[in-house]
């Protein structure tokens, strides 16, 4: 008896992220053996779209405000994030800091059941949201800063989901409207930390969970049009999504290759030398999509941009990351072995 959309063999796919590695692990093993085609087409979709899994970077529990303190924030870090781009967790902790908010990173995180509900797991949603709600209530912050648009528009929606448990239903509100997505919360501050030339040109991908779902179509543009030095370059067919869509790509994963392609022309098209987009999800499709035609598409996320103009760092230190990931990834058999 099949379990949800994945099967009883995949249930918990999308949510223990130690499994997800190790079966992407052994998809990449069948690559190289002439077998992926035998495997199920979700794992196969997956294989395709993520990246090598880089070292553990582990964010200390609490990071002071530079200078006066404006805000105390909590950070949600993300399974996905966490595992595969743990570097946009440091740089989000990171300019918060230098924007003058002391950072909470509460210990032992999980799904906040994003990819709960965009599977249609809506049981096991609760569950996650639940534990998710008595983390970040022992955090004592002001507020909660999501990095990820598709785990910030989940848990924007807790009052909705959890509406009918009486334990809950009001915590969950609550909770819910402390969340802010990275970008909202620093064009609610204001900057303050001094910007550095930063001399390159970028695209900016509005993640549809952000733009549409959130209703914050805006602020990671004024923000990244604020940088010195900075360029933004505009791509055809702008609300048009990548594919990615929560699990959509990996769930319907022609359709999803179809859209990433078009999207991944579209930013080739633009001649810029960045892609930047605030969801791990769309990072991952637009830059497979972008391998998938023979070229590379540097993508790296909102706060790594920033963080690095704060930081005075050069072009290189956000181009050749990118390009360190994309070769990690491509090489598929010479992968970062797989925990």
């Amino acid at each position: 008896m099949r379990d949800g959309p994945f099967g009883p063999g995949m249930r918990q796919l999308w949510i223990d992220l130690d499994d997800t590695v190790a079966l992407v692990g052994l998809a990449r093993l069948a690559r190289r053996s002439g077998l992926l085609q035998r495997l199920p087409a979700p794992l196969a979709a997956m294989e395709r779209l993520l990246p090598a899994v880089p070292p553990v970077h582990r964010l200390p529990r609490r990071l002071a405000a530079v200078g006066p303190r404006r805000a105390v924030v909590g950070l949600l870090t993300g399974c996905v994030q966490s595992v595969f781009f743990p570097e946009v967790n440091a740089a989000t902790a990171r300019l918060l800091a230098a924007e003058g908010c002391d950072v909470v990173v509460p210990a032992a995180q999980g799904c906040c059941g994003a990819l709960s509900l965009h599977a249609g797991r809506d049981e096991q949603a609760r569950r996650l949201a639940r534990r998710t709600v008595d983390l970040l209530e022992r955090a004592g912050v002001d507020t909660v800063v999501a990095n990820a648009a598709g785990c910030g528009a989940a848990m924007k929606d807790y009052a909705e989901l959890l509406a009918d448990d009486p334990g809950y239903a009001t915590r969950a509100a609550a909770l819910a409207g402390k969340v802010r997505d990275l970008s909202e919360l620093l064009v609610e501050l204001g900057p303050v930390a001094p910007r550095h030339p930063l001399p390159l040109t970028a695209a900016y991908h509005a993640a549809c969970h952000l733009a549409h779902a959130r209703g914050v179509p805006a602020a990671p543009g004024a923000l990244l049009s604020g940088g010195p030095g900075l360029q933004l370059r505009a791509v055809a067919e702008p609300d048009i999504c990548c594919g990615s869509a929560g699990v959509y790509n990996v769930l319907q994963p022609e359709a999803g290759v179809a859209l990433g392609r078009r999207k991944a022309e579209h930013v080739l098209d633009s001649g810029a030398e960045l892609l930047v987009t605030a969801n791990p999800g769309c990072a991952m499709q637009i830059a497979a999509a972008a391998r998938d035609l023979g070229s590379t598409v540097t993508v790296v996320h909102t706060a790594e941009v920033l963080d690095a103009s704060v930081r005075g760092l050069p072009p290189a230190a956000l181009t050749a990351r990118s390009v360190e990931r994309h070769d990690a990834s491509a090489a598929r058999g010479g992968a970062t072995p797989v925990p």
